[in-house]
């Protein structure tokens, strides 16, 4: 063999499979000649029903019985099994909608499936779903109505209690958990582009309902097949060869999230489904001390009077607001074990960042091999921090080591390399990007479909009386968007501005991006004549103040702001009469607020205010947000 085939992925895993055979004593699981089935118990028969509910649990037809818990060898277990379907006409059980996509055979994941998704050959089409407005973009059926199925596949010891939460709240809420969940059950991936305030708790508490099914319902299908094992061995009758059940390593639900309050916010809406006096949440006192605050310490965003903040703000940095975090969690049926092992654990709770460094730190991405559903909560946010620590590029790859893992129990989508085309993805974010969309169309493989929950967007209230223009440039392709708006802004806009002594005094330019950022501040540092301040997100509190000071007393004719900055400050600014967005806004609230500031002086008409955007057709997004759907239209002409 050459040398460097023996360092090839292929070669590698070839490799783990023999050896794993021969300390089992087994034939790889990949053997390609047919052999008869060696147990007496039928294999399923994985046929398309995904509106079947799933089957009642009974005793096994051998009389050993297991209840689920945390490990094999855990005594916490729980009874697993299923009936067969009295009504299906071939006689053969119909497995239900979980085991349809993630057992080992499912039929959606065909050759034909994974070309169609690798060429984008979506059809897509808009579906009401409930009070939800979707796209679905499916691959060989224009209905989502086939592929929806009822919340009742959600087992019952989880669906009973929360149905009686239901109950108690809004039924607003109730309807929005209903059809969000009849969604997920299908498994079809989730790109909700207009998570609101209000629904934001009631999303993540059906959400976890979901993970948390997936998990239970997983580790079900281990438990049952180690029992199937053990009577085989205790009888001395032939193993069972149908016990492909698990990925190449134990964590299978990933939640991507920007900060530690986050994380607090997503294990409070889990252990919600878990609320048996007997249930113990182990390590959780060091978790409230990693993941909250201080008990001394005073949290001014969430004790504030309501009104000094705006309420995104204080939602989004009340609490710990690390970026820098990874917690794994593992679950039994009456504990949940925070601070697991990677390798060890169901769930995985962990910032980009976070992850990025421990990726970094092991030299290995092996513990995000086996992943099958994806949450990214509050995207809106993670795109303020460095969207290059985004590690979805490592997910569902081949493991690098074996981890001990009985690859004879390893389903086959796992070993041909896959997993990616069956692996469910949730992206949670208050509006759309550009980043985020590029995400849900180039990243998302997923054979059962997927669907963007969209909104149409009124207009934003802004204060009457105000000069606000808004720029177009052409622009005929994104790779050339930041020189032609750069060119449009120091050729067109700003020699007009200092043209004028009004406008060229008490004038803010708001920057979204950081590289245009730094790219203008250059710009200007280079330019005679014009004095200018910063406010970035690397500003010092020393720093702020003074540039603050400075604008307001008329010292420094213009003021350069990152987004980024007001995004993590949210300081009001005084003194401004003249306001340039060098391009709309990512978070269309901090147009509104930008153009109230000049209103915090005393004696300003709304005739004394400016403002100018310089857009492109490129930001249809942020302006659909600040203009509403049909007024974007009328500025882009389109």
């Amino acid at each position: 063999m050459d040398p460097e085939d023996a360092n090839t992925p292929t070669t590698r895993l070839l490799t783990l499979l023999n050896v794993s055979a021969l300390k089992s004593r087994k034939r790889p699981t990949e053997d390609p000649l047919p052999r008869e089935k060696l147990n007496k118990r039928k294999a399923l028969a994985f046929t398309a029903h995904p509106l079947q509910p799933e089957p009642e649990p009974s005793e096994f037809q051998n009389g050993a019985v297991s209840q689920l818990g945390g490990d094999p060898d855990a005594a916490e277990q729980e009874i697993d099994g299923h009936k067969g379907d009295q009504n299906d006409i071939a006689g053969e059980p119909i497995p239900p909608p979980h085991d349809q996509h993630f057992g080992p055979n499912p039929e959606i994941l065909t050759e034909h499936s994974r070309t169609a998704v690798d060429q984008k050959q979506w059809k897509s089409h808009r579906e009401k779903i409930g009070k939800l407005n979707a796209v679905a973009s499916l691959l060989f059926d224009l209905s989502l109505q086939k592929t929806r199925v009822k919340k009742s596949t959600v087992l019952e010891r989880l669906l009973n209690p929360f149905e009686a939460r239901q109950a108690k709240q809004l039924a607003e809420h109730a309807r929005i958990q209903d059809d969000l969940l009849s969604v997920l059950s299908a498994h079809l991936d989730v790109y909700h582009t207009c998570v609101s305030l209000e629904h934001h708790q009631c999303i993540r508490e059906v959400i976890t309902l979901h993970a948390l099914d997936h998990v239970t319902k997983k580790r079900r299908r281990v438990l049952k097949n180690n029992d199937r094992i053990s009577y085989a061995k205790s009888t001395s009758s032939d193993p069972p060869e149908d016990v492909q059940d698990q990925g190449f390593t134990r964590p299978s639900v990933l939640f991507l999230l920007p900060l530690r309050s986050s994380a607090l916010a997503w294990l409070n809406a889990l252990t919600t489904h878990t609320p048996s006096p007997s249930f113990q949440i182990e390590n959780h006192t060091r978790f409230l001390g990693e993941y909250g605050l201080p008990p001394d310490a005073l949290d001014k965003l969430a004790t504030a009077p309501p009104g000094t903040y705006p309420p995104d703000h204080v939602e989004m940095f009340k609490g710990n607001v690390d970026d820098n975090f990874r917690l794994g969690i593992k679950m039994t049926r009456k504990s949940v074990k925070l601070f697991s092992d990677f390798y060890n654990c169901d769930l995985i709770l962990a910032s980009p960042l976070g992850l990025r460094m421990s990726i970094e730190k092991q030299k290995s991405s092996d513990f995000l091999s086996s992943i099958e559903i994806l949450v990214i909560d509050q995207m809106n946010a993670l795109t303020m921090q460095n969207w290059e620590h985004f590690v979805l590029s490592h997910l569902n790859k081949m493991p690098k080591e074996s981890h001990d893992a009985d690859f004879s129990r390893i389903k086959p989508w796992y070993l041909d390399g896959f997993s990616s085309y069956l692996r469910q993805s949730i992206l949670l974010s208050p509006f759309e990007m550009s980043e985020t969309r590029s995400l849900y169309n180039t990243s998302l493989k997923n054979v059962a479909g997927k669907i963007r929950v969209e909104k149409s967007w009124p207009a934003l209230h802004v204060p009457e009386g105000i000069d606000h223009t808004f720029l177009t440039f052409d622009c005929l392709s994104p790779r050339e968007e930041a020189d032609k708006r750069f060119s449009y802004f120091t050729t067109q806009l700003l020699p007009k501005v200092l043209k004028s002594a009004v406008q060229s005094a008490n004038t803010v330019v708001f920057i979204p991006s950081s590289f245009d950022f730094i790219r203008v501040h250059n710009y200007f540092r280079r330019m005679s004549g014009i004095s200018f301040t910063v406010l970035s997100e690397y500003s010092s509190n020393q720093d702020i103040a003074r540039a603050r000071q400075a604008f307001f007393s008329g010292k420094q004719a213009f003021l350069l702001i990152s987004e980024r900055f007001h995004f993590y400050r949210r300081y009001k600014i005084r003194g401004i009469r003249n306001i340039l967005f060098y391009g709309p806004p990512t978070h269309p609230q901090f147009f509104s607020e930008f153009l109230t500031y000049p209103f915090l002086d005393e004696g300003v008409d709304p005739s004394d205010v400016t403002c100018r955007v310089a857009c492109c057709r490129y930001d249809w997004f942020k302006l659909e947000r600040m203009l509403g759907s049909r007024g974007v239209k009328e500025v882009l002409n389109e």
